[in-house]
């Protein structure tokens, strides 16, 4: 361990109380997660207008996959380059990259300027969730660290409340390019304050970057990607195009593993994942991506074609959930911090997430709004459980020099499972539509889904009531194949949770012995980054 007694003895003075720069620090890392999780919600909203201007609309859905690519793929490189050169410069390099990303968007001319420069501006998003996990896994104590789960689980919920509400409001008042202009004051605020407050030690490694495992690693993450993305959609599931590049992701995988055991310094260590925690949080972590972003894509649109919702506030439909996940975070931060333990929230955070997904199931066209509010509010509850502590203890479970590919594969495993999430439910829930369409629409119930099984609301409005209560139907039969689905995939999270080793943390007691040394190391380093950070 690279722990000296110097670090270990610095931790009770500064655990308990942070300095004032330090929360600084904390401010403007919140301002670059808003940013990270704002932008595609805002963009999102304003895609029709943009549309509109630039033409294009064949390529639409490139706007999106090409920024999604390119996050993913970028986010355990930022990671690793992290842990080898140093926290600060590499998190305003992506910060900066991001804010050139999110100019050159807003001047585009064409719809191929608009995706090529979104992809320039997924790159640098895929540093700013890592830069705020590891830097906050750096400042903060493990024990400490539960304190600002709410804080961090309020601005994730902002976001997805607020991004198409500001969204709508930016392209109406302002046009569409101050949908990504926006992001340039915030950017500048936040580099401001990390550039003159932010002081963490000075790293420089002597062993070059993998790029063989790097570029194997993006090959397999982008062909995954598009797999979700385009399977069932842009192509068959069975198709030859989806085969292929199901196969090349596979081959790219395999040879990433197989590189990783004889890098020098590996993209991804795979030695982390001998910590038994941090692969169960790993597992927690895809599976709650894949459980929470089906959730968000299938819930609005169950109310808006079966309640009868307005689309203009869909984000406040997730207002029971986001809600009832801000509090839930913040009380499972705060026990956490009081007592230095956090098993418990994972097995009832997994025993929610089940619940609230087959209670989601149940929904028909006769659920009342307040009945799918107290369902969606279990499924939040359950997710707020899950979210920060899930980052928390992979942080835990790592050494510190290896605390940003821990927080970026975490973030990684999330993102592939909400990409999945989406991919497979969304398949299900088209399915399920197009059959019950067939069935009680007849050949205009058919015809009227044949494009895409989620119709806006100007389509559903045009519909002849007959056809409008045939979809309606089938959208109850959609959403109860979804749910019913994630919840069958949710109880991984529970299994997963009920072997999870309860490790202490920071402030909770020394290691108990040397079989945990590893899962406690960032205990100590943790609070000399504190002592440096003044």
């Amino acid at each position: 361990m690279a722990d000296t007694p110097t670090t270990q003895e610095a931790a009770p003075q500064d655990a308990g109380k942070q300095p004032r720069s330090v929360r600084v620090v904390l401010l403007a890392l919140m301002i670059t997660m808003m940013l990270a999780m704002l932008d595609n919600m805002i963009v999102g909203t304003a895609m029709p207008t943009i549309v509109g201007e630039l033409g294009g609309l064949e390529h639409l859905s490139w706007v999106v996959t090409a920024y999604t690519l390119a996050t993913a793929a970028a986010t355990p490189l930022w990671g690793k380059i992290g842990d080898m050169y140093g926290r600060k410069g590499t998190f305003m390099s992506s910060i900066v990259l991001f804010l050139i990303g999110s100019a050159l968007s807003g001047m585009a001319q064409d719809m191929g300027q608009l995706i090529g420069f979104r992809a320039v501006q997924g790159l640098g998003a895929g540093g700013l969730m890592v830069g705020v996990m590891a830097i906050v896994g750096d400042l903060i104590p493990p024990r400490e660290r539960g304190k600002y789960q709410g804080m961090m689980a309020g601005v994730m919920a902002l976001a997805m409340i607020g991004g198409p509400l500001v969204g709508g409001t930016i392209t109406d008042h302002w046009g569409w390019r101050w949908a990504f202009y926006i992001n340039l004051p915030l950017g500048v605020v936040a580099l401001a304050a990390i550039s003159a407050v932010l002081h963490l030690p000075k790293k420089r490694a002597e062993a070059r970057i993998d790029y063989l495992g790097a570029a194997l690693l993006t090959v397999g993450i982008t062909a995954i990607v598009l797999v979700t993305t385009w399977g069932g959609t842009e192509y068959a599931w069975t198709s030859a195009r989806i085969m292929e590049l199901i196969g090349i992701g596979v081959v790219a995988l395999i040879g990433f593993v197989l590189w990783e055991t004889k890098a020098a310094e590996p993209v991804v260590p795979l030695h982390i994942f001998r910590s038994r925690n941090f692969t169960l949080m790993s597992v927690i972590g895809f599976i709650t991506g894949f459980a929470m972003f089906g959730a968000t894509l299938f819930l609005p649109l169950y109310q808006q074609a079966v309640q009868g919702a307005s689309a203009t506030n869909s984000g406040l439909l997730l207002l029971p959930m986001l809600g009832a996940m801000l509090v839930t975070s913040m009380v499972a931060g705060r026990i956490t911090t009081n007592t230095g333990r956090y098993k418990a929230f994972p097995i009832v955070g997994g025993v929610l997430m089940v619940v609230g997904l087959y209670l989601l199931s149940l929904m028909d066209t006769d659920t009342s709004r307040l009945t799918s509010g107290l369902y969606m509010a279990v499924l939040g509850a359950g997710m707020g459980c899950l979210m920060q502590i899930t980052m928390l203890v992979a942080q835990n479970s790592v050494e510190m020099k290896d605390m940003g590919v821990a927080s970026s594969s975490t973030t990684l495993f999330r993102t592939l499972g909400s990409s999945f999430g989406v991919a497979i439910m969304g398949a299900l829930f088209n399915h399920r539509v197009q059959d019950v369409m067939a069935e009680r629409g007849g050949a205009l119930g058919a015809k009227v889904t044949e494009q895409s099984a989620q119709l806006d609301a100007a389509s559903l409005a045009k519909l002849p009531a007959a056809v409008r209560e045939a979809y309606q139907h089938a959208v109850s039969s959609g959403t109860h194949a979804a749910f019913l689905l994630g919840g069958a995939v949710a109880v991984i999270v529970l299994v997963s949770a009920l072997f999870v080793k309860e490790v202490p943390l920071k402030g909770a007691g020394p290691a108990k012995g040397a079989g945990d040394s590893a899962e406690g190391s960032a205990d100590g380093a943790g609070a000399a980054a504190v002592a440096e950070a003044v």
